[in-house]
């Protein structure tokens, strides 16, 4: 039952990952692709009514972790505890100046709230990749499984590195390049004209650069960890893996060169849940790997509730993911096809 609770932890993160992923990557190029109020009301029309339910995705994922494996659960908020309050006032930031932005017909308001939009998503950006970063990389646990973390030390990886060293922060840039592309694939998906112009412009430019940097990001990982190598070599069929990967790019900027817009957003959905899986299957058995004695890295063994505790939440979770998914495909298939500015979000 473990291992089933750690594949639907992954299930749930990486469908947080796809569908959170392009309107935090709007958000992050909201002042950047639109150019007057208008556009702007225009983007945040196209991701406004999604966030939230994107959010759920989240929220439920955090519940499933707590139920599934409570010692990761305390682990992780023992040492990441400032980290992941400053996740939090970022997603508090950028609801907030989604709702917000449009109470008053005021430049200076409006603008204000524009760059809390854009700075809180591109800050939520660099938080889940230097986050993600530091479980691959692993945390100084100590033989009961916890730790503590500054926020940076000497920015080099050892036994005892600090959230931000030169790898979380190679991580961080990885991931505000990867939403930021999958953003601008989604504006130009859902907006017209010269908007939507920019935006498939942003995407172009954004793909080199994520090519670029994925291909750091994963040399420096196999340099630092070779042993994530070891579920691959054992299970030579997981290697389609990291071929998903290369081939989702590689439909990215095919699509877009065919003016096939869906198709190009869904290879970027597919590229981002390839490395979530891909970074999984590199991990599994461990879910938060020791940086300092490899004994002390917590298992799904460790940390997993009991058998019982597992198999009831099972009966639970089926029903209310249904639900989720349900709803999910009924709003994007209500406010499905383009968007414009309207006196709903953001004006």
């Amino acid at each position: 039952m473990a291992t089933v609770w750690f594949v639907i932890v992954a299930f749930m993160i990486t469908a947080y990952v796809v569908l959170d992923g392009f309107d935090i990557g709007a958000g992050v190029l909201h002042v950047l692709v639109a150019r007057n109020d208008e556009e702007r009301r225009a983007v945040l029309a196209s991701v406004g009514p999604l966030w939230d339910g994107n959010e759920v995705w989240l929220i439920a994922a955090g519940g499933t972790l707590f139920l599934a494996f409570p010692l990761l659960y305390a682990s992780s908020f023992s040492g990441f505890y400032l980290p992941l309050m400053v996740l939090l006032w970022l997603l508090v930031g950028r609801g907030v100046s989604i709702e917000f932005r449009a109470h008053l017909q005021s430049s200076v308001w409006t603008s204000f709230f524009d760059g809390v939009f854009s700075v809180s998503s591109a800050l939520l950006a660099m938080f889940y990749g230097a986050a993600f970063a530091n479980v691959v990389r692993g945390v100084p646990l100590n033989s009961d499984h916890y730790f503590f973390q500054p926020l940076w030390s000497n920015f080099q990886v050892g036994a005892n590195p600090g959230i931000l060293d030169w790898y979380t922060c190679l991580g961080a840039w990885l991931a505000l390049l990867a939403l930021s592309m999958h953003g601008a694939l989604f504006l130009n998906l859902k907006t017209e004209g010269k908007l939507q112009d920019r935006a498939r412009g942003l995407a172009m430019f954004l793909w080199s650069a994520v090519v670029v940097s994925t291909l750091v990001q994963t040399t420096a990982t196999l340099l630092l960890r070779p042993e994530l190598k070891t579920n691959y070599a054992l299970h030579p069929g997981w290697c389609i893996i990291p071929l998903t990967v290369a081939g989702a790019l590689i439909l990215v900027v095919y699509f877009l060169a065919k003016d096939r817009d869906a198709a190009a957003l869904y290879a970027s959905g597919a590229f981002l849940a390839a490395m979530v899986v891909g970074a999984a299957v590199a991990l599994y058995p461990r879910v938060l790997p020791a940086s300092g004695n490899p004994q002390n890295s917590l298992t799904i063994y460790d940390a997993a509730a009991s058998e019982e505790s597992l198999r009831l939440g099972l009966y639970w979770w089926i029903p209310g993911i249904a639900i989720a998914i349900i709803y999910s495909v009924f709003v994007y298939r209500m406010f499905r096809g383009k968007t414009r500015a309207t006196g709903g979000y953001g004006g």
